[in-house]
């Protein structure tokens, strides 16, 4: 009998943006939309302010200098 093991990862790669959501691409395969509403500062951030990201932690984290927002990708996986 075989068994899968699933390796997750809670590090982000990349990130994308749609009008209304982030989108996150996780190490291990998985993409997650999160709605801009849950981040004010996001939601009413400009094109180029949500483009000035950088991750912090090998991807553990997501940093916007413009609008001084820290997000965990962890607790958005939860």
């Amino acid at each position: 009998m075989s068994f899968l093991t699933i390796n997750k990862s809670h590090n982000a790669i990349n990130i994308s943006f749609t009008d209304t959501k982030m989108v996150l691409f996780i190490e291990d395969g998985r993409e997650l939309a999160i709605p801009l509403e849950w981040f004010p500062k996001l939601r009413n951030a400009t094109k180029k302010e949500l483009s000035n990201w950088r991750f912090i932690g090998s991807g553990e984290g997501i940093h916007w200098d413009d609008i001084d927002e820290d997000i965990l990708v962890e607790n958005l996986l939860d």
